[in-house]
């Protein structure tokens, strides 16, 4: 079970970093994908374009190969019983170890004017959104390990009270390092709404990726054979070896150990290799937005889906406690 917000477009770090991922587990596990767009209403209270923003979350997951008959890929707010297990669990959160965690520090510090309810206890939806389906594996980046702790914090101190109900929860990711996909500018990872310029998504037109590639921090290159690279050196091979075929990362691989690297060379190859890489997504993209009967039913289908499973956790949930009356 995974989820994502629909605060913005989505980038090259989503796909790599997970969506990527998804793509491989829909074939070996029974998954359940989410469009978090009631966690999104802790930071974006504004919904006028909320609905647009599923869609196209919608739509650029199915371009880049999500299959709806293969996974249950719905909208958070489609399950209602979310919020009921998201009521029993706040009743087993603790204001302090809420306030204690980083995600909330940093949203607090972002949006000081709106510091709400629903910020604090993000961790507690979140719990309930993997709990829901007693899901065991979750795939996620570096910065939710703590909220995963806390979701499987939240499912032992249910099963602690009312019986075994939910399995422990476990970070994913077929054994290997997350890809972490660094920012053009060298410095922290790319954002669905932060620094546009330092981000390249799904959606951007061709000219764009050439600019912000081209517009990437490099330096008059190595001065000694085999040195060390500089982090924002580093960061570019790496977004090469995301795109660009072997051949073509080996080859500046041999010209920056040999200080004969051209980083504007480099930086027209990975834009072009940039260029096809993303540009079947966005146009596909377009193609299923301007299906609207294709969008209803891929949501409405993952819904019927995911809420098979949460009315059977449901029912166990209510037993347990007792309110079966």
């Amino acid at each position: 079970m995974s989820g994502i917000r629909p605060t913005g477009f989505l980038h090259l770090g989503n796909y790599f970093g997970a969506i990527k991922n998804y793509i491989k587990m829909q074939d070996e596990f029974e998954c359940y994908f989410m469009i978090a767009d009631w966690h999104s209403l802790t930071t974006h209270p504004d919904t006028k374009e909320l609905k647009n923003n599923v869609r196209r979350v919608v739509a650029e997951h199915l371009a880049c190969g999500l299959d709806p008959d293969k996974t249950a890929f719905y909208a958070q707010s489609q399950l209602r019983e979310t919020a009921e297990l998201y009521l029993y669990l706040n009743m087993l959160a603790y204001t302090g170890e809420l306030e204690k965690t980083v995600t909330f520090k940093d949203k607090v510090r972002q949006h000081p004017d709106n510091i709400n309810a629903g910020l604090l206890t993000y961790p507690v939806l979140q719990a309930a959104d993997i709990l829901l389906h007693r899901a065991s594996l979750v795939p996620v980046g570096k910065d939710q390990e703590q909220h995963l702790e806390m979701a499987r914090t939240f499912g032992n101190r249910f099963n602690y009270r009312y019986g075994e109900v939910f399995p422990e929860p476990r970070a994913f990711n077929y054994g290997g390092e997350l890809v972490k996909v660094p920012g053009l500018d060298g410095s922290g990872k790319m954002s669905k709404s932060e620094n546009q310029m330092s981000t390249l998504y799904l959606s951007d037109e061709d000219e764009a990726i050439r600019k912000k590639i081209m517009k990437c921090k490099t330096d008059s290159g190595p001065t000694s054979a085999n040195s060390a690279k500089p982090d924002y050196i580093e960061n570019i091979f790496l977004l090469m070896k995301l795109v660009s075929n072997s051949d073509t990362t080996a080859h500046f691989e041999q010209n920056f150990n040999e200080c004969t690297i051209r980083y504007g060379e480099m930086k027209k190859q990975l834009a072009e290799d940039m260029i096809k890489f993303i540009k079947p997504i966005r146009e596909k993209t377009a193609e299923i937005l301007d299906n609207e009967v294709l969008l209803q039913s891929v949501l409405e289908k993952g819904a019927a889906k995911a809420g098979q499973s949460a009315r059977k956790t449901m029912e166990i949930v209510r037993e347990a406690i007792g309110l079966n009356y």
